[in-house]
């Protein structure tokens, strides 16, 4: 059986959150429950590393704004762990070739990562936290439970994903408007944060200049 749809799906996944897939795929293949996750990614180390950085997403991910610097640090990590994920399950499988495998894997996580960070741009407009927190818990069990679904039935999971995918790009298109106020608004706030810092410091050559 070919590999593919789960190198799909778990790259959909990646762009959303690279350390629950990560750390899935890990338990799933240490456990026996499946036979497609390479060694690697069973490892003792990787699977603590994913655990312990996928606490910290799951902090930071809940907090306005906090999620989108986080979710721009992280416009490398996740489509390079969609990438190295998807080569990973391609050469344990043998029926994709890796480097096919990982250009699939990680343009897929590509998308939906700027699927993620632009729907919560679009919702960091809106003054309350809550939205955050309901948007990222729906996020986090929608990942775990499209690739969990992914080890028993990848076909069927791949097509979810995809329209998940469609779905959020129409989404985000929608909320480009949203999207657009919430990037005038941060560099509003960069702009007054540099003009009050000119301010103290022509104060600060005032207060000791000689009289």
């Amino acid at each position: 059986m070919s590999v593919l749809p789960l190198v799909f799906t778990s790259g959909w996944a990646s762009g959303i959150n690279a350390y629950a897939v990560v750390l899935l795929l890990g338990v799933f293949g240490a456990t026996g429950l499946t036979d497609e996750v390479p060694a690697s990614l069973q490892r003792t180390d990787v699977l603590i590393v994913a655990g312990v950085l996928f606490l910290c997403e799951a902090v930071a991910d809940k907090i306005p704004y906090v999620d989108s610097v986080w979710d721009a640090v992280h416009t490398v990590i996740r489509p390079v762990a969609g990438a190295v994920v998807g080569a990973l399950l391609a050469g344990q499988s043998g029926s994709l070739s890796d480097l096919a495998a990982g250009a699939i894997g990680g343009s897929t996580a590509l998308a939906s990562h700027f699927v993620k960070a632009g729907t919560r741009m679009a919702v960091n407009t809106s003054p309350e936290p809550f939205s955050n927190i309901v948007l990222s818990g729906a996020e986090d069990l929608g990942v775990a439970g499209i690739v969990t679904f992914a080890m028993f039935n990848p076909q069927a999971a791949a097509i979810i994903a995809a329209v998940l995918l469609a779905a959020g790009l129409a989404i985000l298109v929608f909320l480009w408007s949203r999207i657009r106020r919430f990037l005038r608004r941060r560099a509003q706030h960069r702009e007054e944060k540099r003009l009050a810092a000119q301010e103290r410091e022509a104060a600060a050559r005032a207060a000791v200049r000689p009289r």
